[in-house]
């Protein structure tokens, strides 16, 4: 999903204005004269984040590298909760901690951003299959007729795996950072609960719900440490409960932060958050829960048992 920075008024009119006519011009295709407005405004108004992000990525686009850096460093110092996502480019330039963890602030913004063409774009234009793998795994895990009891959504999004679990579940719970994710996932009216919230937040007032499993589409990617997570999950479990997921997979150890500013996991880093939850691992497969460009992502299902 593309990360388009939100406009953030620099609280001066005149330099506001000034920052419109810089995307004015580089929608004509003058990026050097956008980033000509661009610096003088950050001179006039250097707390200016929104300008000091847009000025990076158009100096990033025209070759400088190094001017790039420190626009993202002015941004990044200017924003402190990355409303923009500043140390995430950062990161992906190699400069910074390598997988810096997502602000609340930042996730929140991406996913209003776009949650009234969530589905159109995830589903039609990224062929996502997600839910379906996690259901295909939890029916060779569960004795059939799968019937799975209380089942607990962790960013649930808009309710894509909703609409794919609601049929073989007694009460269903969602919860998403996301104000609206949240309102599109109600409209749909498959939750019996839903709660806009952090996951950690959430899973920390969950601990002794004994879920019979809880779930986690594509939400990993938007993570950087899985642990804290699983051991949340393993709290909100009943005894035998399962946890089923999906994660992007990585070539390289542990977890990194990629060019589609999406976090990939090794196999590794998976087991040892789930043996560190307490939990025991039943399956942790290949699977592509999504394309890219035309391509399949590759990425793990993953499932786990109290």
């Amino acid at each position: 999903m593309p990360s388009q920075p939100l406009f953030v008024s620099s609280g001066d009119l005149v330099a506001d204005r000034r920052y419109q006519w810089a995307l004015d011009y580089l929608k004509r295709g003058d990026a050097d004269a956008a980033a000509d407005i661009l610096t003088q405004v950050v001179e006039t108004v250097p707390r200016f984040a929104t300008s000091w992000f847009a000025l990076a990525s158009i100096r990033e686009r025209l070759g400088d590298r190094d001017g790039a850096i420190a626009a993202f460093s002015a941004a990044r110092d200017a924003d402190r909760e990355d409303y923009h996502g500043a140390r995430l480019h950062l990161a992906r330039l190699g400069v910074g901690e390598a997988t810096p963890a997502m602000t609340g602030v930042y996730v929140r913004r991406l996913f209003d951003q776009h949650a009234p063409e969530f589905d159109q774009a995830l589903v039609e234009r990224l062929d996502y299959v997600g839910p379906q793998l996690l259901l295909n795994a939890m029916q060779a895990h569960v004795t059939a007729p799968l019937r799975l009891g209380s089942v607990l959504d962790l960013g649930c999004g808009t309710g894509l795996s909703g609409a794919a679990f609601r049929p073989f579940c007694d009460w269903l719970i969602g919860v998403d950072i996301s104000p609206g994710m949240v309102e599109q996932a109600r409209a749909k009216g498959l939750y019996d609960r839903l709660a806009v919230a952090d996951l950690l937040e959430f899973l920390a007032g969950e601990a002794g719900a004994e879920n019979h499993l809880v779930l986690a589409a594509d939400v990993f990617v938007y993570c950087s440490d899985i642990a804290p997570i699983a051991a949340g999950v393993s709290k909100a479990l009943a005894p035998g409960g399962l946890f089923a997921f999906s994660v992007e997979a990585g070539d390289r150890q542990g977890v990194r932060l990629q060019e589609t500013l999406r976090y990939a996991h090794s196999a590794d880093h998976v087991r040892d958050a789930i043996s560190a939850a307490g939990l025991r691992l039943l399956q942790l497969s290949d699977a592509s829960t999504r394309s890219e460009k035309g391509e399949p992502v590759r990425g793990l299902i993953a499932v786990a048992q109290r």
